[in-house]
């Protein structure tokens, strides 16, 4: 059965309410957490170019820039793209971020990266054609020998041996609940997102494709990616099934 929620939910999702959602969601500790495991394990050194694909509001890339990297961040929601320029213009870097509002299939480069990453729960937003294509994107645009890095709490591994048909959860001054519906026939998981803030309430859709995390590998292998390390936590922790969240991280091989 085809999900009712449309394939391109994500292109008006991340507007007001959510954005303030998504920004409160995640402590400036976290954060900061996640930029250590990224320079860690992708293996950055200062001047390196490093793709943030999606970028949202910039969370990653502004901190990582203040670490003398040179980032472009990519995104296509447009709210997002213009908080991330705002704050990278306000902030006390001199250097340049390069911004741009745009798919995350949508990668011009060719061989241009020494580094990139997928964090934000972002991948599986796509079917698996869609996914295919975002993998096969990122392989082109890296450099030979060149990391990439990802999370996700979407595999299969992950969402499935604990999956609830509600969630609430209170983020700031935002009620935020999640039904969810799996649709077995096509691996996708079908959210609906309901933001109550006072008497105001919203409710959009989403959709997550689910591959198991053989699945991704694979991918990651057809597109010239090799999978180096699958982590459970960001100290490490070698994946055990039923970790909220895998982190993945591979390589490009070299010609």
């Amino acid at each position: 059965m085809t999900p009712p929620t449309p394939p391109d939910w994500y292109g008006d999702f991340f507007k007001n309410v959510a954005l303030d959602v998504w920004r409160d969601a995640i402590p400036a500790a976290q954060t900061e957490r996640e930029v250590e495991f990224l320079a860690r394990t992708l293996r950055l050194q200062a001047g390196a170019r490093v793709l943030d694909v999606p970028c949202g509001a910039g969370r990653l890339t502004l901190p990582l820039q203040e670490r003398g990297l040179r980032m472009t961040g990519v995104d296509l929601a447009d709210e997002q793209i213009a908080e991330a320029r705002r704050r990278s213009a306000a902030g006390a870097s001199t250097a340049r971020i390069e911004w741009r509002q745009a798919d995350m299939r949508d990668l011009p480069w060719q061989s241009a990266f020494d580094a990139a990453f997928c964090f934000g729960n972002s991948f599986g937003y796509f079917d698996r054609d869609g996914t295919r294509a975002f993998v096969a994107a990122l392989a082109r645009v890296l450099k030979p020998g060149a990391r990439f890095a990802m999370d996700t709490g979407m595999v299969a591994e992950t969402i499935l041996p604990g999956l609830r048909a509600r969630d609430e959860t209170q983020i700031g001054d935002v009620r935020f609940i999640e039904d969810n519906t799996y649709h077995a026939d096509t691996s996708c998981l079908e959210t609906r997102y309901t933001f109550v803030r006072g008497r105001v309430s919203q409710t959009r859709g989403g959709l997550h494709w689910i591959f198991t995390i053989g699945e991704v590998s694979r991918m990651l292998a057809d597109a010239g990616m090799a999978v180096l390390a699958l982590y459970g936590s960001l100290d490490e922790k070698p994946f055990a099934m039923g970790d909220r969240l895998l982190y993945l991280v591979a390589s490009k091989e070299r010609s």
